[in-house]
């Protein structure tokens, strides 16, 4: 039975996947050696000359270089922001020898040979963080680039409103898919890379969203207590991310865990991030002052920064997000989807048969804040 005709819309990430993860060369040390078909491969100073002798190449090139430059010139407080032409120009040198050439140290006009590497993979050194490729794919989502643009203009600015701020938070977690959803909050990056960590405690805008100061814990929970919605959800993540004894055994799943965190955000106990560095998160406040209720405050402070169940829930959707960038995407990817969201394969899948016949496109959305 013939299968009918798919609309050209290839799910995000593999639409990413097929732009980031295709192998790609990098410059060899002094003392890397050469891959087995070593002697088939060009300098890029011999690429690019070889490319100069073809017109549509050249042509192609220097648009490409032109794209890089207005990259380079970016105010270093921004986002890198590749745009989509840029990628696309790249994508038109893809059987191009520049694609697979290399630089070695110490040669000869080693500073052109990485010049021309770099300009020919726009978007490789930044490739490596995996918060900024969930970004990436929600800007591919009209409906989470939607909702983000929205809480974005909200909560940026000197003169945010906290409360328009928060309802904001509210609507995205509430209405964009929760893949696109956690993919943005539960993005995992390495200890060493701050930008990446940087850009996950960013995700909720906290300049805006928390609290100025370091209010009472107990006094947060008062605030949530007198709304009638903040009073339903820390009453969720009570139920659901409470550890029965003390070996830390959950009363419920993790990925139920998981959506009552998410459903404190945007309420007066939103919790975030503590630093670029870990995955630890607290809430906004302190336990200072709280005379007789010390043991009751930092009970409340600790069920969010020392809770085994939240953490290891935390924990295992960053593995989750990791193992879909992983280099055995194409046998991984789909095979950990479907067990961690059994609902999709309930799901019509109309971009299967004609993802490849598809345009690809990438827009590397610059920070909100």
């Amino acid at each position: 039975m013939a299968r009918p005709p798919s609309p050209c819309s290839p799910p995000p990430v593999l639409l990413l996947l097929l732009l980031l993860l295709l192998p790609l060369p990098v410059p060899l040390g002094a003392g890397d050696p050469l891959p087995t078909e070593g002697r088939l491969m060009i300098n890029c100073i011999q690429a690019r000359r070889k490319c100069q002798a073809n017109p549509t190449c050249n042509a192609t090139y220097h648009h490409l270089n032109s794209c890089i430059s207005s990259i380079n010139t970016a105010s270093p407080a921004e986002e890198p922001f590749v745009p989509v032409d840029c990628v696309e120009v790249a994508q038109h040198l893809r059987n191009s020898s520049l694609m697979s050439c290399t630089c070695h140290r110490r040669m000869k006009n080693q500073a052109a040979c990485l010049d021309i590497y770099w300009t020919v993979h726009p978007a490789r050194s930044i490739d490596s963080d995996l918060c900024l490729k969930f970004a990436m794919l929600c800007t591919l989502n009209d409906k989470c680039d939607r909702l983000r643009k929205a809480y974005g203009e909200a909560c940026s600015g000197s003169r945010c409103q906290r409360h328009t701020c928060l309802g904001q938070l509210r609507s995205f977690f509430e209405k964009a898919s929760e893949a696109h959803a956690q993919g943005l909050l539960l993005c995992p990056c390495a200890p060493t890379d701050q930008g990446c960590g940087q850009r996950r405690r960013n995700t909720i805008a906290p300049n805006c969203a928390l609290p100025s100061g370091a209010p009472n814990c107990l006094e947060l929970r008062r605030l949530c207590l007198s709304d009638p919605l903040c009073r339903s959800r820390l009453a969720d993540f009570q139920t659901h991310c409470h550890p029965m004894d003390i070996l830390g055994t959950c009363a419920t799943e993790q990925s139920r865990c998981l959506r009552a965190y998410t459903g404190l955000i945007g309420t007066s106990m939103t919790p975030n991030f503590v630093s670029n560095v870990n995955a630890t998160v607290a809430l906004s406040c302190t336990c200072r002052g709280s005379g007789n209720l010390q043991e009751e405050c930092e009970r409340l402070e600790e069920s969010f920064s020392h809770n085994p169940c939240l953490m290891e829930a935390i924990a295992a959707k960053m593995r989750f997000h990791s193992q879909l960038f992983s280099q055995d995407w194409a046998d991984s990817t789909f095979s950990v989807m479907q067990h961690q969201n059994k609902n999709l394969a309930m799901r019509p899948q109309p971009w299967a048969p004609s993802l490849l016949s598809c345009p690809l496109t990438l827009i590397l959305l610059p920070s909100l804040w």
